[in-house]
């Protein structure tokens, strides 16, 4: 498949002109196992030099997991809800944490508790909900818990989403779920991504959010891979840095009094 690039490395020029910072991060969600998919995963992550934040689900972790995971320093443990189960209500779009539920607080605490054991000092804390959804509610709890993060999808509203809880979202989903769940057309994409350039270079949204791109390593058909990878580049040569996720939590901790 051949892809015109050219309006989005149109629009990184721009940002290179006005000598604008673009950090670049990656997240792929629904991590259990080591799989041949998540092998692939890591070698394209080797591939680009960008690091990929893994999304565990921590109650189903099998054991072959956390080893594959410390194989590689650029494969990086984040937390993905609890059992990623939805509990909304009929009528509602799926979430596990969309709704203020019992448990649920005590499920977040869990899935830390069970994410830092199984991968240590390794694991970076950030809280990933199922299908990008949070209620407001649980919001406060997330320090209380352990997180330090939170990413869900579409520009951040605001810098912390709790007192000492950063906002770091996503904003390139390659899959096309409401279809095929192979790849959005690719025209499509592209357009979507420079439009959201464009909101941040003329300060419309959030400049300083890490630019995201969300991948599923377990569902990519070949043509998801393919443009996972050549985004990646794109992006890259045009400028973008990897953002060090783990050291943006770090330093917007507070110490406690």
């Amino acid at each position: 498949m051949k892809i015109d690039w050219t309006p989005l490395t149109t629009e990184l020029v721009l940002w290179r002109r006005d000598a604008l910072a673009l950090p670049l991060w990656w997240r792929d969600d629904d991590a259990i196992a080591d799989t041949p998919a998540l092998t692939r995963l890591s070698a394209l992550s080797d591939e680009t030099k960008l690091p990929v934040h893994v999304a565990v689900i921590p109650d189903l972790i099998e054991a072959s997991l956390p080893p594959a995971i410390a194989q590689n320093q650029n494969l990086i443990p984040v937390v993905h809800g609890w059992r990623h189960i939805s509990h909304a209500p009929d009528g509602a779009k799926n979430a596990e944490f969309g709704h203020l539920r019992e448990g649920g607080k005590g499920e977040l605490t869990q899935a830390y508790a069970r994410m830092t054991e199984e991968f240590g000092p390794a694991l970076v804390p950030l809280f990933v909900p199922p299908w990008n959804r949070i209620a407001p509610e649980f919001l406060p709890h997330l320090k209380a818990a352990g997180y330090r993060g939170l990413s869900t999808y579409d520009p951040r509203k605001s810098v912390e989403v709790a007192e000492g809880v950063l906002q770091i979202n996503t904003h390139i989903d390659p899959i096309f779920w409401r279809g095929d769940r192979g790849l959005v057309d690719p025209e499509t994409l592209i357009a979507r991504m420079v439009t959201t350039l464009r909101e941040r270079r003329t300060g419309q949204v959030d400049r300083d959010e890490p630019l995201g791109l969300l991948t599923h390593h377990l569902v990519h058909t070949e043509t998801v891979w393919t443009f996972s990878r050549d985004v990646i580049n794109v992006l890259l040569d045009g400028g973008a840095a990897p953002a060090d996720i783990g050291a943006l939590l770090q330093a917007d901790r507070k110490p406690s009094i």
